[in-house]
């Protein structure tokens, strides 16, 4: 049986970042097993592997609730965070060179938690979401200071149709001078999609824009849904 590293490696990341440069999102089908699913799950109520819980009404995020794990984060979570990593270096350095920005993005995933922690970013990201019927989250991005890695991740954990109704996911592309753009999409449990942190290149008639993303989830009509967020970058709090 493949371990989960020996699957992310052998992905076509030439496909995934091909897609990640036209459309700013990849989807990949059943990176997680229906067990690994389960196990993160039931982990849920499990206090002793988080540092904070959001109730998302609370600040008008929307309708749900969310816990952002603590260091030292799971072996299987860890292992996924710098084996993606490492695959999407070179696409967010492709996406500054494009955008003429002055910024590389390092190698691994320790040389830019080290950069985060300069910069007085040293509290986890990663993140389980739960909604229930009427759950949804408002369009937002996860930025936290301001050291961000333009690209992010969510693994599906819930088979929609069978586990809840609704409570797509939704990214919304932001044109300068033009109308958003809607993309919805419906993962499947144990699917990862890839995406767009804050901003990407987009090619137009002179050469490469910026265009601004973000993302968010539509009202569960029935019920429950939860989701594993991996963010790359860590928080100031």
């Amino acid at each position: 049986m493949q371990s989960i590293k020996e699957k992310i490696n052998v992905l076509n990341w030439q496909s995934i970042t091909k897609e990640m440069n036209e459309k700013g999102f990849a989807c990949v089908s059943a990176l997680l097993s229906e067990t690994q699913c389960e196990e993160l799950i039931q982990q849920y109520d499990n206090p002793s592997l988080y540092r904070k819980t959001v109730v998302m009404e609370r600040y008008r995020f929307g309708l749900g609730e969310y816990k952002y794990f603590q260091y030292p984060l799971p072996d299987t979570i860890q292992t996924i965070r710098e084996s993606v990593y490492e695959h999407l270096a070179p696409v967010a350095n492709g996406w500054m060179k494009a955008l003429h920005i002055d910024k590389i993005f390092p190698d691994t995933l320790a040389e830019l938690q080290l950069l985060c922690h300069l910069h007085g970013q040293q509290k986890p990201t990663v993140l389980i979401l739960k909604y229930g019927k009427g759950g949804h989250n408002t369009l937002h991005q996860d930025l936290y200071g301001e050291i961000f890695f333009p690209i992010q991740i969510v693994l599906f954990l819930n088979e929609p149709g069978q586990d809840f109704t609704g409570g797509e996911f939704v990214l919304m592309q932001q044109t300068p001078r033009a109308q958003s753009k809607a993309m919805v999409l419906t993962p499947r449990k144990g699917d990862m999609v890839l995406f767009t942190t804050s901003f990407r290149p987009v090619k137009g008639s002179k050469g490469y824009y910026r265009a601004t993303m973000k993302h968010g989830v539509s009202e569960l009509h029935s019920g429950e849904r939860h989701t594993l967020g991996i963010i790359f970058h860590d928080a100031l709090s």
